[in-house]
């Protein structure tokens, strides 16, 4: 098993200074590369301060030049967002800037409030719907000379310009969660993204098995990779993994308010959850973070992620995104590197 980073800024008080996150962003992503990781992830929002990346790929040419060895990727790409010809130029342009490191990850997108202000009326099944469109669309104008009348773009014979450094164009991984979307990764070729978010290592091994039956139903097409993306927090004891568990639950019940799109937001900030919002949240709390995410003593860590290999997933992004300071972040992801990742050399 391989592991990487994913992370974003995230905002949630006005009182955050944006360059400031920023900062902090290149700096963890530094110490990813340092610390011998194989790829570090970022994704794609738009007008929400709770995670901060509009676009990316500026993102991932910028630690192109401050970093040596690290796999950079899209995590992910929201599909309905973006023109084929758009998405192949800018990858390919990517992956020309970053030498040959880009990893593109391919998503319908989850936040409603997004689609309301990106692509008005649509849904997530609509959305789904682009992304299928747009993944064969784009590996086509890699290859150059394509012309296409779909449902929701048409255009005449067009290539991508430029032409990615990657033969074939980077390796392209789509989010996935139920058996069709599973089956469509594997049957373009593309590799398989999954991210449980509130039942646990049943989850986990549910979304292993979905996996497995979608390429057991396409014996035709070599195994892809799978990645699992897990919220992780390598503790220095007990009692800074409760704390971790309680920050991590605070982070998730903000998700969940961003999720629902009910709550008033003015200047990309959500209006703050009370403590009793957290308190009484139906199935987010700290013990349950506890139960269903890695928030543990580095031998414990090794203990969970070992089954997670054995299940047979080929990457763990570790998904730093929490809600807590720098400063333990920090602390988290060097004892990640220096205590759990050498048990898998």
């Amino acid at each position: 098993m391989r592991f990487s980073l994913f992370a974003h800024m995230e905002r949630v008080s006005p009182e955050q200074d944006q360059k400031r996150l920023y900062q902090e962003f290149i700096a963890l992503a530094k110490i990813a590369d340092d610390g011998g990781m194989h790829a570090v992830w970022t994704g794609e929002h738009h007008g929400m301060d709770f995670t901060i990346s509009p676009n990316p790929f500026l993102n991932l040419v910028d630690l192109a030049r401050q970093t040596s060895n690290v796999r950079l990727g899209t995590g992910t790409i929201i599909a309905p967002f973006w023109h084929p010809i758009r998405l192949a130029g800018e990858a390919a342009m990517t992956d020309m800037i970053v030498d040959g490191r880009l990893e593109l990850g391919i998503a319908r997108g989850a936040y409603s409030y997004e689609y309301e202000r990106m692509v008005p009326g649509m849904d997530a099944w609509d959305a789904g719907q682009r992304m299928r469109e747009l993944v064969p669309a784009m590996r086509r104008l890699w290859k150059g000379d394509h012309a296409q009348e779909g449902t929701y773009h048409s255009f005449p014979n067009s290539s991508s310009s430029p032409k990615p450094v990657q033969t074939g164009g980077p390796p392209i991984w789509i989010a996935a969660r139920d058996p069709n979307s599973h089956e469509f990764a594997i049957a373009q070729g593309c590799h398989v993204q999954v991210t449980p978010l509130w039942q646990g290592d049943d989850e986990i091994i549910k979304l292993m098995d979905t996996f497995k039956a979608s390429c057991a139903k396409l014996p035709d097409i070599p195994r892809p990779q799978i990645m699992l993306l897990n919220h992780t927090y390598i503790a220095e004891d007990a009692a800074d993994a409760r704390q971790a568990a309680d920050e991590i639950n605070r982070f998730y019940c903000y998700f969940g308010a961003w999720f629902k799109n009910e709550r008033p937001v003015s200047q990309g900030l959500i209006q703050p959850l009370t403590e009793e919002d957290i308190a009484n949240h139906p199935f987010y709390s700290a013990d349950a973070m506890m139960r269903d995410k890695v928030i543990a003593t580095p031998a414990a860590a090794v203990e969970r992620i070992r089954t997670y290999e054995k299940l047979g997933y080929d990457e763990y992004a570790f998904w730093i995104d929490s809600g807590m300071s720098f400063e333990r972040k920090k602390a988290s992801l060097e004892r990640f590197i220096n205590h759990v990742m050498p048990a898998f050399d």
